[in-house]
């Protein structure tokens, strides 16, 4: 059910529906974007993040946004998710929601943690984490996605994962994949494969695809094409393509000045162009930046502007170096 009430959202002309709000860079107190110093307050107690979680809900809901993305790493993104749902039984009806597991958070509300989060893929870990996820969002849950798999993923060989997640989706959750990563291409090719008793097991791939970042485009048409539904996460490169701006090539630049949109709104625009993406989430942490976000869904760019754009992308061994410097504040 939760897959097809994603692709009815994401339908050509569905306007805002097509853009999601998701909720890693509010669910706890520290994560890699850039401008958080500015985007919140220095001191970031859970009541604080609960707080400016629920003003977020509250302005996509309203502007139209009908996807919610969280995870269990996102610290307590899924709490405050199952909070906004239980409070706004209105809205709580209208909406899909995604989560998924694959991360542990393990930082204990700390922003100067040495590490963050711990990556395991194992059936015991599905079971611990799906037994938490289902104690928050119970039958509000849709979509349950692996978390950021590599085509070395326990995940696509393991079949006893596999079978308890085809169980998962014989009781009307969703079952997908999120993807990270130089070689998220061929991750995404090799979950496509995966079956379990004839039919495939994964409904749609949520990849990061941005300007900079581009190399999964190819195989994401390929998930499109085959009936998946995509997700796009990080379009704006973790802040790469606003808060750096002035060392870019100067097409972004140009482009935004020759369509009177923000920088933001013209990176999530030139996703949203791609005939194969279903819904491009925002990550904002302000509703001002929510609302930036937000414009790209009516911005049109011409193919000369879309041509420029694409010249921006960088080699993926090289984003994915940058990106994994970037720091935790």
């Amino acid at each position: 059910m939760g897959f097809e009430r994603l692709a009815k959202i994401a339908a050509p002309g569905a306007g805002a529906a097509r853009i999601g709000f998701g909720l890693a860079a509010v669910g706890r107190p520290a994560y890699i974007n850039l401008g958080r110093d500015r985007d919140l307050p220095a001191e970031r107690p859970v009541e604080v993040m609960r707080q400016r979680s629920h003003e977020l809900l509250d302005a996509a809901y309203a502007a139209g946004v009908r996807y919610l993305d969280a995870a269990r790493s996102y610290g307590r993104a899924e709490e405050f998710l199952a909070d906004w749902l239980r409070d706004r039984p209105d809205a709580a009806r209208h909406v899909v929601v995604g989560s998924k597991w694959g991360y542990t958070y393990v930082a204990d509300w700390r922003t100067d943690a040495e590490t963050h989060e711990v990556k395991d893929h194992g059936v015991q870990t599905f079971e611990r984490q799906r037994g938490l996820t289902d104690a928050l969002l119970g039958d509000r849950l849709d979509l349950y996605q692996i978390h950021s798999v590599t085509p070395d993923s326990p995940a696509l060989t393991d079949r006893e994962l596999q079978t308890r997640l085809a169980e998962l989706a014989a009781e009307g959750v969703t079952v997908g994949v999120s993807t990270s990563g130089p070689r998220q291409a061929e991750a995404i090719r090799a979950a496509l494969a995966v079956e379990v008793d004839g039919r495939p097991l994964f409904r749609t791939v949520q990849s990061t695809y941005n300007l900079l970042e581009p190399s999964a485009g190819a195989a994401l048409a390929e998930a499109h094409a085959a009936g998946r539904a995509v997700i796009v996460k990080e379009a704006v490169a973790n802040g790469r393509l606003t808060e750096a701006a002035e060392r870019l090539p100067a097409a972004l630049r140009q482009v935004a000045e020759e369509t009177g949109a923000t920088l933001d709104a013209v990176a999530l625009a030139a996703v949203l162009h791609r005939p194969w993406v279903g819904v491009v989430l925002s990550g904002a942490a302000t509703t001002a930046q929510l609302r930036s976000n937000l414009a790209a869904a009516d911005l049109r760019l011409d193919e000369r502007q879309l041509t420029e754009l694409e010249r921006l992308a960088e080699s993926p061994e090289g984003y994915w170096h940058h990106r994994s410097e970037l720091p935790w504040s």
